[in-house]
């Protein structure tokens, strides 16, 4: 294909996951099975994603061990503080750091985001969730996890409050008159005094707005409820799909809704994630894809499966097909859309366990896509150029190599196609690089 002119580019977010997101990966001869907890190499993945001018990255988190310790590396360091550090090794590239409205308070969230957009000059973001699962509701005192339409209700308000708090100082709060002898003005400073369903919160953040207003806020859910919020509040939106026309539908339905919300459709980006392997033959992509799948311990991964099925231990027969009378998703209190997504791929496709095993090991639900970097990058534009993202979220099989050969070799075809920047500019904040506002302050006053 020749180089050519859009009228949009895409953008392009680095899903970060340790050793990679193929649940096999860490066995591989070039894998630190430490890697999860190293933050060298951290700040080596943020600065291949930098030198491919991606807009962000992303770290993902929960308040509970995820997986088996047997089955790959667990545990994470905590996102914010970890992205705090990479923002010091890096200049340019965005940061977004998953939080849980379930599991957390709005001041000190709120306050940890602005400390964030402040140290990393505007570069911060907020993935919110609404955190699924019975094992994080029991490390807070809870017997079950609250219901799916609740935890949604308690993230609206949350995050209403949060807003409250990076509004509670104008931006010229701080006057710093040494001759007056008057650091700041009281009159801009602006206690939320909020009293909700959820939440009472009296008084004004303990640190000032930050370069963005608001942090870039992040979405993920793609059921109902999930879609709902999204239209309401998401500036981004993390899904997965696997197909295109599945791709099409949802971006088409939430455009839709955030327009219906009284919002510009262009102000949520859609960014579905891809799982690519890649070889510079598809047979080679295709050889690197069947190792991975050869290093799967299918014991760890018919427990996963199980559990996110809903289903008794020891249900599955990894070479039959999943069981007939499975929960509709209206009867699931965790993770409704990937539970669809999962039901809907293996009847769609006819998979056994040990098949939906495997399409499952690299990205959990994500589209993986194995071919040559041209094959890899006509699948980013045609999704882009038909209607069904508006950039995607980049998750490699196996890190740092992955993101690497992303970067060399299928970056430059994007960029020759007009698809995709070749530097950053001057935009400089997490915002301007998703053409994005600059929120105004919901408090500010003409002042005499």
């Amino acid at each position: 294909m020749t180089s050519r002119e859009h009228p949009r580019q895409l953008h392009l977010n680095a899903f970060l996951m340790n050793t990679g997101h193929h649940e096999a990966s860490w066995r591989l001869p070039e894998s630190d099975p430490h890697a999860h907890v190293d933050l060298g190499h951290h700040v080596r993945l943020a600065r291949i994603a930098e030198r491919g001018t991606f807009d962000s990255l992303f770290l993902a988190d929960g308040p509970q061990l995820w997986n088996s310790v047997g089955q790959r590396p667990s545990g994470a360091l905590e996102p914010l503080t970890l992205l705090t550090a990479l923002a010091t090794a890096t200049e340019h590239i965005g940061l977004i750091a998953t939080a849980s409205t379930s599991y957390n308070s709005p001041y000190n969230l709120a306050r940890r985001f602005a400390s964030l957009d402040i140290v990393s000059g505007g570069r911060a973001g907020w993935n919110i969730v609404t955190t699924a699962g019975r094992e994080a509701a029991r490390n807070f005192g809870l017997d079950e996890e609250p219901a799916h339409a609740e935890r949604y209700a308690r993230a609206a308000e949350f995050v209403e409050v949060s807003r409250k708090l990076w509004d509670s100082w104008e931006d010229d709060a701080v006057v710093a008159d040494k001759e007056a002898g008057v650091w700041g003005d009281e009159r801009r400073i602006h206690p939320p005094r909020h009293r909700g369903t959820y939440f009472g919160v009296e008084g004004a953040l303990n640190v000032p707005r930050g370069p963005q207003g608001h942090p870039l806020l992040v979405q993920a859910g793609s059921s109902e409820d999930g879609k709902a919020f999204a239209a309401r509040y998401a500036e981004a939106v993390f899904t997965a799909q696997q197909t295109l026309a599945d791709a099409q539908a949802f971006y088409a339905d939430l455009k839709s809704r955030t327009a219906a919300a009284g919002r510009d459709p262009d102000h949520v980006k859609v960014l579905p994630g891809i799982v690519p392997v890649l070889g510079s033959t598809e047979a080679e992509a295709r050889e690197a894809e069947r190792v991975l799948e050869e290093h799967i311990v299918h014991r760890h991964a018919v427990e996963r499966l199980e559990s996110l099925l809903q289903l008794a231990p020891g249900t599955l027969e990894l070479d039959a097909p999943l069981p007939a009378g499975l929960p509709t998703e209206d009867a699931v209190e965790g993770a409704k859309s990937r539970y669809t997504l999962v039901v809907e791929l293996a009847r769609r496709e006819r998979l056994t366990v040990r098949q939906l095993i495997g399409r499952l090991g690299g990205g959990r639900g994500h589209f993986t896509l194995a071919g040559t970097p041209e094959q890899v990058a006509d699948t980013i534009e045609t999704w882009f150029t038909r209607g069904a993202a508006d950039g995607f979220n980049i998750m490699p099989a196996v890190l740092p190599s992955g993101l690497d050969a992303f970067v060399d070799h299928v970056v430059p075809i994007l960029r020759a196609r007009g698809l995709f920047r070749t530097e950053y500019g001057p935009r400089r904040t997490l915002r301007e690089r998703y053409g994005l506002p600059r929120p105004a302050n919901q408090y500010t006053a003409a002042l005499v």
